[in-house]
């Protein structure tokens, strides 16, 4: 897919931060020149401009799961154009709680298709490893095979970062376990983030995992157990540490709508990142599947259960959805919602070229329909390229 972004071009539309029409210089798969205009060339089709969204937790996508046992490099290249039609441009596929040599061979079929594909490589800036690393305890583990959590092992999981040609950025790991805090340890040292998540911690574990190393929290209020402790639980030590950003599913599904306004007012708009957790059956008909070793239910809500451990089995929702819900139920702006979904995710992984709309920053961009806080993507450009355009 390697495609030629050196021709300059210009883009007009409404700026999501000022409201205000902008022509938008592209140059070289750089943004150029921001100018303000009076008003847009074509005023029957407004537009607005972002970012291209950055998601650090996509499982699977348009029926290719990236943990699954079939998994090719065509299908993460297929996923990956599906993703982009969503809005995000940047994102990291993550590996979950599997078997050692599923894990060893799925890294590196993900490598692999990076080798292979410029513009993947464009898209993709690391892999993420949630488990195997996590709680055992039921509720806690979530939807992850009991079977195939274990220990952190650091020999380990270096074979698994050798598998990945070096690509692994984020694991998340449950500070509880015997041995985390020195993987932990490691993995800042080896400029790995290192997430908490999954996890039984008690406040001591929570202060001393982010004394190691851990600033972000995996999926808050998420890879829990539906009945805990009232005081004594991982959830508040987390929300009250300033130092933790979580990442919090806002399809509507996995929280609340008080609990995400709860959790934005703790945290506040520039120490929140959105995320979607989503699994290879986003737009799938409902109907029941196989994920993870276990049957889950897709609803006609979008909730995917899975019956047999009383949990929710990811999400099948993208990553647009919580930004729209971010607006619906915290009153947030826009230009709020989408940082929580671009910057403040960058900021994470330090991809100091992405999530901005600024002079010398990267041309990763969405061009977007706005009607009562839904956002219709219109177009997706990855380094400057048009990836995806809607077929009117």
């Amino acid at each position: 897919m390697a495609k030629d972004n050196t021709a300059p071009f210009t883009i007009e539309a409404i700026h999501y931060v000022t409201g205000n029409p902008v022509r938008i210089e592209i140059i070289d798969g750089r943004l150029g020149k921001i100018i303000e205009i009076t008003s847009l060339k074509d005023e029957n089709n407004i537009l607005y401009i972002a970012p291209g969204l950055i998601d650090n937790q996509i499982n699977g996508y348009a029926n290719v799961d990236f943990s699954g046992n079939n998994l090719f490099a065509k299908d993460v290249i297929y996923a990956t154009k599906a993703i982009w039609r969503d809005g995000v441009t940047s994102f990291l596929p993550t590996l979950i709680s599997n078997s050692h040599e599923n894990l060893i061979k799925n890294f590196k079929i993900l490598d692999d298709a990076l080798k292979r594909d410029e513009l993947l490589r464009e898209s993709i800036p690391g892999f993420h490893l949630e488990g195997p690393y996590i709680s055992p305890e039921d509720g806690y583990r979530g939807c992850h095979p009991v079977q195939h959590i274990r220990k952190p092992s650091w020999d380990e999981f270096i074979e698994y970062q050798k598998a990945a040609g070096g690509r692994i950025i984020q694991v998340t790991i449950a500070p509880e376990l015997e041995g985390a805090m020195e993987f932990i340890r490691l993995c800042t040292h080896n400029g790995i983030v290192a997430a908490m998540g999954h996890t039984n911690a008690s406040a001591e574990q929570i202060r001393y995992a982010v004394e190691n190393g851990v600033r972000l929290s995996t999926h808050l209020g998420n890879g829990c157990a539906n009945l805990i402790h009232r005081h004594n639980n991982p959830i508040w030590p987390q929300l009250a540490n300033d130092q933790l950003t979580p990442s919090i599913i806002a399809d509507g599904l996995h929280l609340f709508p008080e609990e995400i306004r709860v959790f934005y007012k703790v945290k506040g708009p520039d120490n929140l990142i959105l995320t979607s957790d989503v699994i290879y059956l986003a737009g799938m008909a409902p109907g029941k599947y196989t994920f993870l070793e276990s049957e889950v239910i897709l609803t006609e809500e979008g909730m995917l259960l899975n019956a047999e451990l009383n949990c929710l089995a990811g999400a099948s929702f993208p990553l647009r959805k919580g930004v729209e819900n971010m607006m619906n139920f915290t009153g947030c702006s826009l230009t709020k919602a989408i940082n929580m979904a671009s910057v403040n995710v960058a900021c994470i992984y330090n991809l100091e070229d992405r999530g901005k709309l600024a002079t010398g920053k990267r041309a990763d961009l969405i061009l977007f329909e706005r009607e009562d806080n839904q956002l219709k993507i219109k177009k997706t450009y990855l380094n400057g390229i048009l990836v995806y355009q809607e077929n009117n």
